[in-house]
């Protein structure tokens, strides 16, 4: 299980979790970006499971202490997060976690829906994030406006849903070419049958077993072979 943080973000403070591998081992860093739903157990239950397997993880609470699991409530939450201050947020997390003494090689960034989206987004944030993975971005870029010139020489994967129009979303592919004209590398994953949100093992309705174990292998790899 890992703990509640604070940590600096450009002149002030941030909340997240983290979580670190067992008995005092080092890693390679990752921050995980929650969904519009905020700091939920599933997040916290991701940053746990990226400990399990060797990695100091970080989950910032975007939404400074608010959660929820109503749609509703969690639309408003989202339309209500100011860019600049999630940006601040992650570059933060970035910083604090290369600063950590069990973090080992460089940091890594991977987030789901909305929180997909911000990771994309976050390798034009800070210099220290060089690889980062989007699950079922969902998120107009307009809102983050990214410089993509930051991803020269950095890495992406992105899986996509079914639901969501597959590796052929028109937001999908303005990422992928943009992050390949910068300099960089973008991998798109299609699952086929799978809805919106198919990692998220705290939802039934939608959660597909096969199809995250598949996801998590290969974001797992992703991140071994990116970060060092």
């Amino acid at each position: 299980m890992g703990e509640k943080v604070t940590y600096q973000s450009n002149g002030g403070t941030s909340e997240g979790y983290l979580a670190l591998p067992a008995s005092g081992a080092s890693g390679p860093a990752v921050i995980v970006i929650q969904e519009w739903w905020g700091l939920v157990p599933h997040i916290t239950g991701v940053a746990d499971r990226f400990a399990e397997a060797g990695f100091v993880a970080l989950a910032p609470d975007l939404y400074h202490g608010a959660a929820t699991s109503e749609p509703d409530q969690a639309q408003r939450l989202l339309m209500g997060l100011a860019m600049d201050q999630a940006a601040r947020d992650i570059a933060g997390a970035a910083d604090y976690l290369a600063g950590r003494p069990e973090a080992t090689g460089q940091v890594g960034a991977v987030g789901f829906c909305a929180g997909g989206s911000l990771a994309l987004w976050s390798a034009t944030l800070s210099p220290r994030i060089v690889a980062t993975v989007g699950f079922y971005p969902a998120l107009p870029w307009e809102r983050m406006r990214p410089d993509w010139a930051g991803y020269a020489g950095k890495s992406a994967i992105v899986h996509c849903s079914e639901e969501d129009g597959t590796s052929a979303d028109e937001g999908v592919q303005a990422a992928q070419r943009a992050i390949k004209e910068a300099g960089g590398e973008c991998t798109l994953h299609d699952y086929p049958g799978t809805q919106h949100a198919f990692f998220n093992d705290d939802r039934p309705e939608v959660f597909d077993r096969q199809s995250a174990a598949s996801a998590w292998a290969r974001t797992l790899e992703f991140f071994r072979s990116k970060l060092g």
